[in-house]
């Protein structure tokens, strides 16, 4: 096992620019408390390593590596680990989205059949005592703003058992794999939706759509959209649908049983090609390139000097979106989730105190099932990523340790801040 160094010597190699803890107002005592829990989770046998960044002020504080990358062959590891990312695919391909948006080709309370003709005519499924599905017609279309706040009706079939659940594919790496866009598209239009559009938030397919209308504006891969878009502005050199073979040996690999229940666990997308660029699930990345995406969000769509999107299109992106009269169930994906809304892509915390979670109102954050973690806190000018290939059930408990292990380490520092 590897415990991760402060990174000075490689000063050369951060993304952001480095501050020891200290003086952005991090506890040395709170930074051992995170080598120390991290050690104690691979020693466990309870994760097989992870990679963590921390940002406070735009600056670096934290750049750490721990344990293995494939724990089977002992390969440390190392910084520049590349993890399937899972869900936090959803956040960048939300923000390449909203720059259509901002070039008004692509309003937010637009149909998505103005795309995609298939959804013109979309249904919602009714079960009935027998436990056959009606289909009857649906009385809103679903918009692009319904499928970026996720209260579309497209649910994932694997986060439910009625009928209507079994109708849909499991996951979006799970449809990526099964279905061609093409064939996804149909698939899901012609599928009874689970609810009215508009009414209740729900997870699910949106962000998948979402991407390939984007391909469908911009007649290229989701892959070549956000590159152009989204990583090559922000300095994301890892960051990828299609990882190069050459770097395929820096793909971090899960452990080999789940820790929890001991059954064999793996991640499919490692062994298995998507047949398209799913916005939902299907990207990989680093940390280095992560916290600078984080960055990017925290500074209102700007790094070193490169403008992703206007400092208001953050602002609505990070805000709720859920009105009164949509039914939030944000708080059933995980426990850390109560007092969330959800904004464009992104949960927005609306109330401190419900969660388990630490945190501001205003922070906004997003994880992915494979055990990476990100969230952005304004109030603290703080940005988070953890990335570990650990699947399952224990990354929820770990997302709430990183949490507490994070804001146990602040020291609150009185204004004016300066930077170094």
């Amino acid at each position: 096992m590897t415990i991760g160094a402060p990174v000075h010597a490689q000063e050369k190699k951060t993304p952001l620019p480095l501050a020891s803890p200290e003086s952005v107002g991090i506890s040395q005592e709170g930074v051992q408390r995170i080598d120390a829990f991290f050690e104690s989770e691979i020693a466990k046998n309870r994760m097989p390593g992870a990679v963590i960044a921390v940002a406070r002020y735009g600056k670096l504080a934290i750049y750490r590596s721990y344990g293995s990358l494939n724990k089977e062959t002992q390969t440390p590891m190392p910084l520049d680990a590349i993890f399937n990312l899972a869900s936090m695919t959803k956040v960048m391909a939300s923000v390449g989205a909203l720059t259509f948006y901002e070039e008004g080709r692509l309003p937010l309370g637009s149909d998505v059949s103005n795309w995609f003709p298939e959804f013109k005519n979309v249904s919602v499924g009714v079960v009935n005592a027998d436990k056959s599905v009606t289909a009857n017609a649906s009385k809103s279309p679903i918009t692009i703003q319904d499928l970026m706040r996720h209260t579309n009706g497209l649910t994932y079939g694997a986060r439910g058992t009625t009928p209507i659940h079994k109708l849909f594919p499991g996951s979006s790496a799970g449809a990526a794999f099964e279905y061609s866009g093409a064939e996804f598209i149909k698939k899901l239009a012609s599928t009874p939706l689970l609810y009215e559009p508009g009414t209740v938030w729900d997870y699910g397919f949106g962000i998948d759509v979402l991407g390939l209308v984007q391909e469908k504006i911009a007649n290229k891969p989701l892959n070549d959209v956000l590159q152009e878009r989204v990583w090559s502005k922000v300095g994301m050199p890892d960051t990828t649908f299609h990882v190069p073979e050459k770097d395929k040996t820096r793909l971090a690999q899960p452990l080999p049983l789940d820790p929890i229940t001991q059954k064999p666990q793996s991640i499919a997308v490692l062994k298995q090609q998507p047949k398209f660029d799913c916005g939902g699930s299907c990207a990989y990345s680093t940390a280095a390139d992560y916290v600078r995406f984080g960055q990017m969000m925290l500074n209102g769509g700007t790094l070193d000097g490169k403008r992703v999107l206007g400092a208001q299109t953050v602002a609505l992106m990070t805000s709720n979106h859920l009105t009164p009269g949509i039914q939030n169930n944000v708080g059933l994906t995980e426990p850390g989730r109560n007092g969330y809304g959800f904004g464009l892509g992104v949960a927005v915390r609306t109330e401190r105190g419900l969660s388990p979670m630490n945190g501001h109102v205003g922070d906004y954050s997003w994880n992915g099932a494979n055990g990476t973690q990100f969230w952005v806190d304004p109030r603290e000018q703080l940005v988070v990523v953890v990335m570990a290939a650990a699947p399952g059930e224990i990354r929820k408990i770990h997302r709430e340790q990183v949490n507490a292990l994070v804001y146990g380490a602040l020291v609150t520092l009185l204004p004016p801040w300066r930077p170094l």
